[in-house]
């Protein structure tokens, strides 16, 4: 993966940008053995998590990734293919997380990302709000992470109060 660290290039998503409907590919990733052992190890180090036995033997019939670890997979891929391009300003949280299904050695995760609904921010009128949804599929296009919630990102125009608080035109 891309040491985002060292790098900004330049920016292609503002606010403006992120329209209600809008879905954007964001990359695929598959996690080995090795990683999800090490992520487990240090993070949540849950039997089936950890040791292949008592994974066997789990609801889960072979060592899986933590939730968390899948968690952690997908903003690794939304920070390497959206945000380092966009003029995000965090995110003041998640609404939900669902874990769908387990995610094991080998699988290929996609994630992509849906605008739901956007506004700007009353107490900031150079920032606006974006609620998404991230999806991340396996290789057999099952769902294996739901997760929803609100970003900032600043505005390439910022409004004013009054220009915000006027009724929004139906589309």
């Amino acid at each position: 993966m891309t040491d985002t660290a060292t790098t900004t290039p330049a920016i292609r998503y503002y606010w403006e940008d992120l329209e209600v409907g809008s879905v954007i590919a964001l990359g695929e990733v598959t996690p080995t053995r090795e990683a999800i052992l090490d992520f487990a190890r240090q993070f949540d180090p849950q039997p089936f998590h950890l040791d292949e036995e008592a994974a066997r033997a789990s609801i889960f019939g072979g060592l899986c990734a933590s939730g968390w670890h899948t968690c952690a997979m997908a903003m690794r891929l939304m920070v390497d293919h959206f945000l380092r391009y966009s003029s995000s300003q965090g995110s003041p949280g998640l609404e939900a997380i669902k874990w769908l299904k387990p995610v094991y050695p080998g699988d290929t995760l996609r994630l992509q990302h849906r605008v739901i609904d956007r506004r700007p921010m009353r107490t900031r009128p150079e920032v606006g709000l974006v609620r998404t949804v991230w999806e991340m599929f396996n290789q057999r296009g099952e769902q294996v992470l739901h997760m929803e919630g609100w970003g900032m990102f600043r505005r390439r125009t910022p409004g004013t109060v009054e220009d915000d608080a006027a009724p929004r035109e139906a589309d």
